[in-house]
């Protein structure tokens, strides 16, 4: 995540505000599929690689994350 937290402070935000904002990103998502997939979401935040066999439900989980387009 220190390469996304990089990537936003080249866009003018603070240390802080990038960190506020990735948070914001991850609730937001988290709060969007289903349980079983939030602790994947946790591990890749945390700098780990999640066990990917239970992927396969994953795109359906994730229909409307973005609306309907």
């Amino acid at each position: 995540m220190k390469e996304l937290e990089d990537k936003l402070t080249g866009l003018g935000l603070s240390q802080e505000q990038a960190q506020q904002a990735i948070q914001a990103v991850v609730d937001f998502i988290k709060a969007k599929i289903p349980g079983e997939y939030q602790g994947m979401l946790d591990q890749v935040m945390a700098g780990q690689m999640p066990d990917l066999s239970a992927l396969g439900g994953i795109v359906g989980g994730l229909k409307g994350l973005f609306g309907d387009k």
